[in-house]
């Protein structure tokens, strides 16, 4: 008995009690203190502060996130898979006149927007079980590699319950804070979602109209470009083209000067995953993976990198693409819109 109350005594003394009364951090009086400026009730703050639960859970999975400890064939195996393709083509189904009509005015094909509600929660199947407060407190003033973001997003949070009448007490998402059917972080929530029924309420975790309009909106104005392919594989010749492999997913390149150094795009009759047609001066960032049977190699342009706004991971990118295309490919009544 002496022995694990030893234990608990360091382990309070290493991690802090579950129970943080954050309210009493200077950090949070001046978070506080700053809403109260531009009208926000400060007590109320401090009150959901003080109620707010540090999470050790929430550390430990933002220590070793998936897409920093999986190699893409382990990555792809989570995310494209039958279960999600068909319960994206059921959720299709329901809502092929509004996707149409998002595809209209934000130029952002369904099978993109499918795809992200299905990575992000199987199409609100599972929108995540932490309070949203407890996350961005637990990350904002007791992990300290990102707290600075972290309270921004409190911050937003405590301004997203005025604007989009939520309660940020009990609101529910992801152990990094993120909400709803898209799972949008609270300053994405509050510049990008939108009310697309015109009910009067802009809902990401009840209303999928909402959320599959915030999510094209999301993509338009992160620079979306309608008809422009996201990626093709590469077929590899020589060895110029080592020179041009990028970590990161913006174009730095063009397909001329890929194509020069001896990568080119498959073609379309070769594979779904292809370019056909782009014009030599296409900005384009040529990715390397590691895939099932070996290194892949493959031609992002702009609207790849477009998708890792999204999730700054080019693992994501390319799980998106992928399951959007799987979805696009078992609708052939809907087109070859890109």
């Amino acid at each position: 008995m002496l022995r694990n109350l030893v234990t608990v005594f360091f382990l309070v003394l290493a991690f802090g009690p579950a129970h943080a009364d954050y309210a009493g951090r200077s950090e949070a009086v001046a978070l506080a203190d700053e809403l109260a400026e531009e009208g926000l009730d400060r007590e109320r703050i401090l009150a959901l502060l003080s109620d707010a639960e540090r999470k050790e859970s929430i550390l430990e999975a933002i220590a070793r996130p998936a897409e920093k400890t999986l190699t893409w064939a382990e990555y792809r195996q989570i995310f494209v898979q039958q279960s999600r393709i068909d319960q994206g083509l059921a959720f299709w189904q329901e809502h092929a006149d509004l996707l149409d009509r998002i595809n209209d005015q934000f130029g952002v094909p369904p099978h993109m927007v499918l795809a992200i509600l299905g990575v992000e929660t199987r199409y609100g199947r599972h929108k995540g079980s932490y309070r949203v407060v407890d996350a961005l407190a637990t990350l904002g003033f007791d992990y300290p590699p990102r707290s600075k973001f972290f309270r921004s997003q409190l911050k937003e949070l405590f301004r997203l319950e005025r604007e989009a009448h939520i309660d940020a007490g009990s609101i529910t998402g992801s152990y990094a804070g993120a909400m709803g059917y898209p799972q949008f972080i609270p300053s994405s929530y509050i510049h990008y979602a939108v009310d697309y029924d015109e009910d009067g309420v802009t809902d990401l975790v009840n209303n999928p109209v909402d959320a599959m309009a915030s999510v094209a909106n999301y993509f338009s104005e992160h620079g979306w470009q309608a008809g422009l392919p996201v990626a093709a594989r590469a077929r590899l010749s020589g060895d110029a083209w080592k020179a041009l492999v990028q970590d990161k997913p913006k174009p730095a390149t063009t397909l001329r000067e890929a194509s020069l150094a001896g990568a080119v795009p498959v073609t379309c009759k070769e594979s779904r995953y292809c370019f056909d047609g782009l014009s030599a001066e296409t900005p384009v960032a040529l990715l390397e993976y590691e895939g099932p049977n070996g290194r892949e190699y493959w031609l992002a342009t702009n609207n790849f990198y477009v998708i890792t706004r999204y999730n700054h991971s080019n693992l994501y990118g390319l799980a998106a693409f992928q399951l959007g295309e799987e979805l696009r490919s078992r609708r052939p009544d809907q087109g070859e819109q890109q």
